[in-house]
């Protein structure tokens, strides 16, 4: 946690006035220091979402801080971007979450979001304060159909991914050995970057490959 501090009350009433703070409650007389403390991380946090929209949150204390703002999840809606920013939500995570949503499957609470995930309870719990379990209309996929990654050929990995050549040499040799399983699996394999695991969140299926086509048995003779 941050050490006190106090924005300029004029500073304040400013970025309150231009919408970028909102107005902090009139805090009660009983207010305990530890209170204010929150009140102080909240504003801080408030600021940092200012400037930065997209702002990935740390840990629990900031996800309770972002519900205080009115910041919400919406689980059976949100997109890939929306679940990096809960802390502990890995790319091969918000991947299987992304083609789950692809497939209509919607969540009813944490237990059954945890389930899905394949996480302990108390990760779901701790981004539970911003989590919403609506029942939502589907949305319409707004991203390619995904690429058939252990099936597609080095030109259309390339093309489609934009893969030099050591890297799309190296994911062949990979998928040869052994058909891709997920994104984690993908990305420890082929030694991805985060932020390129990330771009590829939800892009790709991983049926195995299928194996040699046999041609038809010729017809007995009549």
């Amino acid at each position: 946690m941050a050490g006190r501090h106090w924005l300029d009350p004029l500073a304040r009433r400013l970025l309150v006035a231009t919408g970028q703070l909102p107005p902090l409650p009139p805090a009660a007389p009983t207010d305990l220091a530890g209170e204010a403390d929150e009140a102080v991380e909240r504003e801080l946090l408030a600021l940092k979402l200012a400037q930065n929209p997209g702002l990935r949150l740390r840990d629990a204390a900031e996800v309770r801080q972002a519900a205080a703002l009115g910041w919400t999840l919406d689980v059976n809606l949100a997109a890939a971007g929306d679940w990096l920013r809960l802390p502990g939500c890995r790319p091969d995570l918000v991947d299987r979450l992304i083609h789950l949503q692809h497939d209509g499957v919607q969540w009813h609470g944490p237990e059954s979001l945890a389930g899905a995930l394949q996480v302990p309870p108390e990760q779901v719990r701790i981004w539970l304060p911003v989590l919403r379990f609506d029942r939502r209309e589907p949305r319409p996929a707004q991203v390619p159909a995904p690429l058939a990654i252990n099936q597609a050929s080095e030109g259309l990995l390339r093309e489609r991914l934009g893969l030099g050549p050591e890297r799309c040499r190296l994911l062949l040799m990979e998928r040869a050995r052994e058909p891709f399983r997920d994104l984690a699996d993908l990305q420890q394999r082929v030694q991805l970057p985060p932020d390129l695991a990330e771009r590829w969140i939800g892009r790709f299926h991983y049926g195995a490959a299928p194996g040699p086509v046999l041609p038809p048995a010729p017809r007995p003779a009549p």
